[in-house]
């Protein structure tokens, strides 16, 4: 784009302003940008951060995607991020009993070591500063390992404590542990819930953590970890008990992903499963994979969701603030409208077509309201919503156009090193040798092992020159039942000089190709190298 066009289109008149959607160079400088001119000037009018978040700041906007991991104590949160890392961060223990008792934010260094929570909520290039609010019990209990690790170079994970069973632990740790989740499940992009597949119970503390994480359910994917420990029939049983207990804490409408598997770099106590274990991390860690490719959607989808609560906010402030008397009965009005806030959500939804699942919880606004002046909040004020309206419906669609733009010029960013690296080549990539990938290393055609009984087929099918037609080598193939998409596929795959017909060794590698699928492998989208009849293989020039 040329830049001097874009620079006078910032110059027109305040009048096309209006109208024309702004011009941005890229989505984190647009996002900031339309977040301190039409969304902040809203919620600073009506005390949105003292309700609900605190005002974001640029690193807000650019930091690396994080994931944030939650489970009981030795769920392996711990393990998990040694297994992802390869190798140990600084203030790491591992242990059966709740050893990891703070918050530890894993990131990319230059240089090994750790830095304590109150040096880092000033660290203006880090996304913590907020975090000084919870007090220094939480920043006692805060730090960040940094360390060199190429998988962090994409990624930053966020270890949490171990989340206990029993009331004393919930008093004794000093800080609103759930507060804290809350605020960094705003701010993640990937929430990971480990159970541990032999010890499932989920304790009132954790059923009240995965709660705070509501309106968040998009981001979690769950691992049930540990699971070579446990038999086939058992891990059935668990992984069922898994998904009804969670169905009745989680409400989404789609049911939320479970990873099953062993997350840790020791042999498998019970291997029946490992290709179920295989496949399942392979899904895994394509989904964490693409967290840098989905980031600028994801603060883009925060900030509306941000924005439909800061209007909603405000609607509900102004309501309180015109119903208030200006001189006498000030507490008596205060008492009667916090309790009858129900209606007034009900009055706003219906004036405004907002839908209920916009507001903010009740009962936790009527708590929050008792410590306010409600003769201070401020009035409705059109001008501050018609900006943040004008940002939802215009500006936010060419940011969208934006995002599209990025990432078909970004080369792919998928997280690598670590574990990510272990299975993309070589016999340890997933399906190596199975399949359509069977006989890959080896010398001899591994479709000729079978060629015989092919063959046979081959000559009741009354061949013409050597090659049976696409009518009769259907009738054959149609016998395997598989479905005229695959079969199609298979003839594509198979009829490698493309002449309608199929040879010999063209029909040996069809029947082989049948049995692969059969055998429940995917075909791949060309024919392997090794697949290829030597007869038909190119002879190096």
């Amino acid at each position: 784009r040329d830049p001097t066009a874009a620079m006078f289109s910032w110059l027109g008149t305040d009048d096309r302003r209006k109208k024309e959607p702004e011009v941005f160079q890229t989505v984190s400088d647009g996002l900031k940008k339309l977040y301190k001119t039409k969304l902040l000037p809203l919620e600073e009018s009506y005390k949105f951060h003292e309700f609900h978040s605190p005002a974001l700041e640029d690193a807000d906007f650019d930091n690396k995607p994080m994931v944030l991991l939650v489970g009981q104590y030795s769920t392996g949160k711990t393990s998990f991020i040694r297994y992802l890392l390869e190798q140990d961060f600084p203030g790491m223990r591992i242990g059966p009993e709740p050893t990891t008792d703070s918050f530890i934010a894993v990131m990319h260094g230059d240089t090994e070591g750790v830095v304590p929570g109150n040096a880092l909520v000033v660290d203006p290039k880090k996304p913590f500063r907020k975090l000084n609010a919870f007090g220094n019990a939480f920043l006692n209990r805060f730090v960040c390992a940094q360390l060199p690790n190429p998988v962090l170079e994409s990624i930053s994970v966020i270890d949490t404590p171990g989340i206990l069973s029993g009331e004393k632990q919930r008093i004794s740790r000093g800080y609103d542990f759930a507060a804290v989740l809350e605020w960094f499940a705003e701010r993640v992009d990937r929430i990971i819930l480990l159970f541990d597949a032999h010890k499932l119970d989920i304790s009132d503390e954790f059923s009240e953590v995965i709660k705070a994480l509501k309106n968040h359910e998009d981001k979690i994917r769950v691992v049930l970890n540990k699971a070579d420990q446990i038999e086939t029939q058992q891990l059935m049983r668990v992984y069922g008990a898994l998904m009804w207990s969670l169905g009745k804490i989680v409400n989404t409408p789609e049911v939320i992903r479970v990873y099953i598997g062993s997350f840790w770099s020791h042999p498998l106590l019970i291997p029946d499963n490992r290709k179920l274990f295989e496949a399942e991390e392979q899904d895994l860690f394509k989904d964490i994979q693409s967290l840098p490719r989905n980031a600028a959607l994801r603060k883009l989808n925060d900030l509306i969701k941000r924005a439909r609560l800061a209007k909603v906010h405000a609607y509900i402030i102004s309501s309180l603030k015109k119903e208030m008397p200006s001189v006498f009965g000030k507490e008596n009005k205060k008492k009667e409208l916090i309790g009858s806030l129900g209606d007034i959500y009900k009055r706003i939804e219906r004036e405004h077509q907002i839908s209920p699942g916009d507001f903010p919880n009740l009962k936790k606004m009527q708590d929050q309201l008792q410590a306010q002046d409600l003769t201070k909040f401020q009035p409705l004020k059109p001008k501050l919503l018609e900006s943040v309206d004008d940002m939802l419906a215009n500006d936010i669609a060419g940011l969208m156009v934006l995002v599209r733009q990025e990432e078909t010029q970004r080369p792919n960013p998928v997280v690598k090193g670590g574990a990510f690296d272990g299975t993309l080549d070589g016999p340890f990539g997933h399906g190596y040798g199975e399949g359509a990938g069977e006989g890959i290393d080896e010398a001899e055609w591994v479709v000729a092992r079978d060629k015989p009984a092919y063959d046979e087929i081959f000559y009741t099918l009354s061949p013409v020159n050597g090659k049976v037609t696409g009518a009769n080598a259907k009738k054959e193939m149609v016998k395997s039942k598989l479905p005229n998409t695959v079969l199609g596929k298979i003839w594509k795959l198979a009829d490698i000089d493309k002449d309608g017909m199929l040879d010999d060794e063209e029909f040996a590698l069809a029947n082989h190709l049948i049995k692969v699928k059969l055998e429940g492998h995917e075909l791949p989208p060309e024919l392997p190298a090794h697949l290829v009849p030597p007869s038909k293989r190119k002879i190096p020039e």
